[in-house]
C-alpha cells in the first residue's frame, strides 16, 4: 500500500468509474472493450456461449451471450471471470528446459521441439516403441485432441496414450458403450426443461453446473429427487431428497427397479422389441426387495417406494448423474443400472426422458470423439476389421498401421512408470501431481523416468515443477477451434487475444512435433490451422452415430451451436431458424450387432475399503462452485480465490461432539497412505454421521495424498470417494477466524 492510500489521498477512483457500454449500458470503466468475441466457455461441459471483450489488446470483461441455446446469457462465477486467467501472473510464457544443475533455462521453440522428440526418441529405441507415455486432458480444442491422436498412435507409434477424462468419464462411456453398444449421451438440456420427474444421482450440478440448475428451474411442472449422501446446495433443491449411504446407489436403484416390475410400471413392449437379458434382470432383481434395499441404503421402505412410484408413473422421466456415480470402482455397473431403468420403462431418447451422463470439462465430449484413446475417432473400434479398413481408406494408410487395441489408461500408464516399463512421458494441460489419487504412488513412477515432458498454459504448478521440459501453450480466448458439450452441442471457440511471451497454441506444436519427427505431410497434408483438421474431421466422422459433416465453421458462427450428428444432408430447421434438438436412440435402435440394448444384472458390493476402528470415517471429496479442477486458473482469479482460499473438512456436529472438536478447529485426517494437517474444521449436517468431507482442488491441503488406489476393472476411474480416514486434532482450538 502506498503512503497516499494508507492517509486517504488515493482513493483509487480510476478503478471505481463507471461508464456506459454501448451494448450493456452502465458498467464499470475498466471493463468497456473496444470489440467482443463470441466464443464458448472454457470450464465445464456444459459450453456456455460468452463474448470476451477485448481493448488494447488484453481481455477486459466477459458477458453471456444471450443468443446461445446453452445458456440464454447466462453465467456460473468462474465463467464471469473468467477473462482475469488469461492475463494470469503465473501463465507459463517460454519453453524451459532443466540444466545439469536441476534449474530450468529457457531455450528457443526450436530447441525445444527438437529436445523432446530426440529425447523420446531415444527411449523408444532403447527400450521399445510403447515406453513413451502421454496423458492428455479434456480442455483442447477438438481439432488439437485430432492431431494428437493421430501424432500419438501413427507418428510416435505408441498406444499407451490416454487423457484425464479417464479419472472423470471414464466409467460413463463403458457403461454407455455396454448398454447401447457406443458411447453418446442419449439426452439434451431441453429435457431439463421438459420433464416431469428429475433424478439426480451423486450430482450437485448447483456447485459444479450451476446453469442447469437454471435450466431445471425454469421447469414448472418438475419434481426433483436427489440420492447423495451428503445435503448438498442440489440436495436443498429437491422434492425428495434420499440421504443414502456411500455407494449404496446399485442397491436403490436395484430396489427401484424391482418395485417397478412388480407394480407393472415397466414398459414390456419396449422391453421385448429393443432390449436382451430382461428374464435374467427380472430373477436378479427378485432380491433386491424393499426391505434388504433399505438395510444397505439408511433408507426407509417409503423412500424407496416414493422414488420408485415418482419415476415409474411419470409420464417424461430423466435421469442424471455426475461424479458422485463415476468415481467408482463399480462407476461403470453403476451406469449399466441406471441405464437399466429408462430401458425397462422405454425412457430412452424422448422429449424429456433419458439416461444422461452430464460430463466434466468443457471438450472432454470432444476428445472422446477424435481423440484415438479408448476408440478410433467417430467411435470406431480397434478390433472390429470393417472400422479399422473404413479409417485406413479415409486416410489413405495401409490398415495394418493403425494399433490393434487400445493402449494403457491413465492409471495403468502410471504403474507402467512405477515398474519401469515407461521410460518417457508427455503430460498435455493436466496437473496429476494435485488430481491423481494416492498421488505418492504417481510421484514413485515419476521418479523412473527419463524425461517428462510438460505442455501447460501455467507454469510453475506442482506437475512443471518436477518436469525436465516445460512447453507453454496458448489458453482459451486465445486459440480457434471447437468444443463438445454433455448433450453433444458443438460450439465454436474463437481467439480474442494473443498469447503470453513465446507461448503457442497446442495445435501449433503437435504440428511442429510432426515436422520435427518427418511426418507432418503424412499425418497433416496440408494442414496450417485448425479448420483444416475440422474439415478432415467431418469427412472421419461421416456416417458414424457423431456425424459432424454438415457442420462447418460458417455455421457455428451463425448458430452458436449445434447438436451432432448432424449429417451433410441434414436440412432440418426449426421455426426459429435454428438446428432443432437433438436425441439418440429415439427409434429404440442402438448401435449393437442385433440394434437391442442390453440389460445388466449388477450386484450390490460394498466398496473396497471399509471403515474400522483405526480409521472409522468415510471420506468423502468433490468441488465447490468457486473452483476449476486443481485451482491452476481460478486461484488467479481475486475474487473467487477469495470467496474459497484454503481447503476445510465437514463433519456432523455428532462426530464433532464426541471427539471434543469445535468449529475452526484444526484438524489433521489420516488415512492408511499419509495424512493432511492444519485443516480447518467446519461442523455441519450437511454431512452424516460417520461421514467427512472435503473438496479436492487445492494443491497445498491435498486430498489425493489420502485417496486410494482403487479403480473400475471395466473403465479404470478411480474410487475418489470412500477412503477410511481418522480425524485428529492437530493444533489449538479455534485459531481459524
Amino acid at each position: 500500500m502506498t503512503l497516499k492510500r494508507l492517509l486517504g489521498f488515493d482513493t483509487r477512483k480510476q478503478d471505481y468509474a463507471y461508464g456506459r457500454d454501448p451494448s450493456y449500458g452502465f458498467t464499470s470503466a475498466a471493463k468497456i472493450p473496444e470489440r467482443w468475441v463470441p466464443t464458448t466457455c472454457g470450464y465445464c461441459s456444459v459450453g456456455c456461449g460468452m463474448h470476451i471483450g477485448v481493448r488494447d489488446g488484453k481481455a477486459v470483461s466477459v458477458r453471456g451471450n444471450e443468443d446461445h441455446p446453452v445458456n440464454l446469457g447466462k453465467l456460473c462465477p468462474k465463467g464471469l471471470s473468467e477473462h482475469e486467467v488469461v492475463s494470469a501472473a503465473s501463465r507459463a510464457r517460454h519453453p524451459l528446459l532443466k540444466n545439469g544443475k536441476g534449474r530450468f533455462e529457457r531455450i528457443a521453440w526450436d530447441d525445444a521441439i527438437g529436445t523432446l522428440v530426440r529425447e523420446f526418441r531415444k527411449v523408444q529405441s532403447r527400450y521399445g516403441p510403447r515406453a513413451l507415455g502421454v496423458v492428455s486432458t479434456g480442455q483442447l480444442v477438438t481439432e488439437e485432441f485430432y492431431a494428437l491422436g493421430k501424432l500419438v498412435q501413427l507418428g510416435f507409434g505408441t498406444n499407451n496414450y490416454d487423457g484425464n477424462t479417464t479419472l472423470c468419464m471414464a466409467s460413463a462411456v463403458s457403461g454407455y458403450k455396454r448398454s447401447f453398444g457406443s458411447d453418446g449421451p442419449p439426452g439434451a438440456y431441453d429435457d431439463l426443461e421438459q420433464s416431469d420427474a428429475v433424478f439426480l444421482i451423486g450430482a450437485n450440478i448447483a456447485d459444479n453446473h450451476p446453469i442447469l440448475c437454471y435450466r431445471l428451474e425454469r421447469n414448472p411442472g418438475k419434481t426433483v429427487v436427489v440420492a447423495d449422501p451428503r445435503v448438498s446446495k442440489t440436495a436443498r433443491m429437491a422434492d425428495l431428497y434420499l440421504p443414502l449411504k456411500p455407494r449404496s446407489d446399485i442397491a436403490l436403484l436395484n430396489g427401484m427397479a424391482h418395485i417397478l416390475i412388480r407394480a407393472g410400471l415397466i414398459d414390456k413392449d419396449y422391453v421385448e422389441a429393443h432390449t436382451t437379458g430382461f428374464d435374467e434382470l427380472e430373477a436378479h432383481l427378485a432380491k433386491y426387495t424393499p426391505e434388504r434395499v433399505a438395510s444397505v441404503t439408511g433408507l426407509s421402505e417409503e423412500q424407496i417406494y416414493r422414488a420408485a412410484l415418482i419415476y415409474g408413473r411419470a409420464e417424461r422421466p430423466f435421469l442424471a448423474w455426475t461424479m458422485g456415480v463415476n468415481h467408482s470402482s463399480k462407476g461403470t455397473e453403476t451406469v449399466n443400472v441406471i441405464n437399466n431403468l429408462a430401458l425397462i420403462t422405454g425412457n430412452v431418447g424422448k422429449p424429456g426422458s433419458s439416461p444422461f451422463s452430464i460430463t466434466g470439462q468443457c471438450n472432454a465430449m470432444g476428445t472422446r470423439e477424435t481423440g484415438f484413446t479408448s476408440s478410433m475417432p467417430g467411435y470406431r473400434d480397434f478390433a472390429d476389421e470393417a472400422d479399422r479398413s473404413d479409417l485406413a481408406h479415409l486416410w489413405e494408410i495401409d490398415a495394418d498401421t493403425l494399433p490393434r487395441g487400445r493402449g494403457l489408461a491413465y492409471p495403468d500408464i502410471v504403474e507402467a512408470c512405477v515398474k519401469g516399463d515407461i521410460k518417457a512421458l508427455w503430460i498435455i494441460a493436466t496437473n496429476p501431481l494435485v488430481s491423481f489419487p494416492n498421488v505418492d504412488v504417481l510421484l514413485q513412477g515419476f521418479e523412473n523416468l527419463e524425461f517428462l515432458a510438460v505442455q501447460d498454459g501455467f507454469h510453475p504448478t506442482p506437475t512443471t515443477q518436477i518436469a525436465d521440459m516445460v512447453l507453454p501453450a496458448a489458453i482459451w480466448g486465445e486459440k480457434t477451434g471447437t468444443y463438445t458439450n454433455s448433450e453433444r452441442r458443438v460450439s465454436k471457440v474463437n481467439k480474442a487475444v494473443d498469447p503470453p511471451g513465446e507461448a503457442r497454441p497446442d495445435f501449433d506444436i503437435f504440428l511442429a512435433v510432426a515436422e520435427e519427427l518427418g511426418a507432418r505431410d503424412a499425418l497433416f497434408p496440408g494442414w496450417t490451422g485448425p479448420e483444416d483438421a475440422f474439415e478432415e474431421w467431418r469427412a472421419v466422422s461421416k456416417g458414424r452415430l457423431c456425424d459432424y459433416s454438415g457442420l462447418s465453421y460458417d455455421l457455428l458462427d451463425e448458430h452458436h451451436a449445434v447438436q451432432w450428428p448432424f449429417p451433410a444432408d441434414d436440412a432440418r430447421v426449426a421455426g426459429d431458424g435454428r438446428p432443432p434438438t437433438s436425441r439418440l436412440y429415439a427409434d429404440g435402435r442402438f448401435q449393437t450387432p442385433d440394434g437391442k440394448a442390453r440389460l445388466f444384472a449388477v450386484e450390490w458390493e460394498p466398496y473396497p475399503e471399509q471403515p474400522t476402528r483405526s480409521f472409522p470415517f468415510v471420506f468423502n471429496t468433490g468441488r465447490t462452485v468457486e473452483h476449476w479442477h486443481t485451482r491452476t486458473k481460478t486461484k488467479e482469479v481475486k475474487i473467487l480465490e477469495r470467496m474459497s482460499p484454503s481447503a476445510w473438512l465437514e463433519m456432523n456436529p455428532s462426530d464433532a461432539q464426541r471427539l471434543g472438536l469445535r468449529s475452526h478447529d484444526l484438524v489433521t485426517v489420516v488415512s492408511p497412505r499419509s495424512r493432511i494437517e492444519h485443516l480447518e474444521l467446519r461442523i455441519t449436517e450437511i454431512v452424516a454421521p460417520g461421514q467427512v468431507f472435503m473438496p479436492f482442488h487445492y494443491e497445498e491441503k491435498n486430498s489425493n495424498q489420502l485417496t486410494q488406489s482403487a479403480f473400475d476393472p471395466i473403465s479404470r476411474e478411480p474410487n475418489y470417494k470412500q477412503a477410511a480416514v481418522r480425524v485428529e486434532r492437530s493444533g489449538p482450538r479455534s485459531v481459524v477466524r
